[in-house]
């Protein structure tokens, strides 16, 4: 799978996702402090999967009708490394092809998968 990382999310993330076979470009290591739309134009120019905790890009996809390729919006109360690739994992084992064109919020108890304006 090809994801875009943003730089909300903590670097061993991006290293988790690698070590497991996954296309992963971070927007901390390519593109620092890029805005919101930029980060979202890019994943869906790259035909990537969007990884934040920002809660800003459902409102610009819920808002403002962006395209996307699929996001995964992190809602987790521990903001670690560690609680996020545990999640992460236990997603990709479960939901991994639901991913692609779908808006996921990812909360401790719940994952929510809705479709959107997904770009194909």
């Amino acid at each position: 799978m090809k994801f875009l990382v943003d730089e909300s999310i903590e670097f061993p993330v991006v290293t988790f996702l690698r070590s497991i076979g996954h296309d992963v470009v971070s927007v901390a290591e390519n593109f620092p402090s890029v805005c919101d739309t930029d980060v979202l134009a890019t994943a869906r120019q790259t035909k990537r999967i969007l990884l934040t905790n920002d809660k800003d890009f459902g409102e610009l996809i819920f808002l403002h009708g962006l395209p996307h390729r699929g996001v995964v919006l992190l809602r987790l109360f521990e903001e670690n490394a560690q609680s996020k690739i545990d999640k992460l994992r236990v997603l990709l084992e479960t939901h991994g092809n639901d991913l692609p064109g779908n808006f996921t919020v990812v909360s401790p108890e719940v994952v929510r998968i809705r479709r959107t304006r997904a770009v194909s």
